[in-house]
């Protein structure tokens, strides 16, 4: 059974820092993309950053460009999102997502490209 768990989130002022963990279990992580999506209440989950299977290729949406990092560790299945200098408009809940793709740096950049999905983890910036 394919499992993704997010953690990491929290409450935490405008300025500052967060780092978000998606660990996998039931998959082989070495084939597999990883995205992680934000979702507030009446929008549409947004795609936010993405790594490809080898970790040579990412994404970020321009509303993070600079100030998240994403990361993996597939020895641990565990794939990481650090993010700096938060804004109230990063209140979301974030879900990490799973895709299994031949290419080792294809990055997927829809969310309709992920197999799996985590339950999400809460991020509240707000003073």
């Amino acid at each position: 059974q394919v499992q993704l768990v997010e953690s990491g989130g929290g409450l935490v002022q405008p300025g500052g820092s967060l780092r978000l963990s998606c660990a996998a279990s039931g998959l082989d992580l070495d084939w597999y993309a990883i995205g992680w999506f934000r979702q507030v209440p009446g929008k549409e989950r947004e795609e936010v950053s993405c790594i490809s299977r080898s970790g040579d290729g990412t994404f970020y949406a321009n509303s993070v460009k600079g100030r998240l990092t994403i990361s993996r560790d597939n020895a641990k299945d565990t794939v990481y999102l650090q993010m700096n200098s938060l804004k109230p408009e990063d209140t979301a809940v974030y879900y990490c997502a799973a895709g299994a793709y031949g290419s080792a740096s294809y990055v997927p950049k829809s969310s309709n490209e992920f197999d799996y999905w985590g339950q999400g983890t809460q991020v509240t910036v707000s003073s």
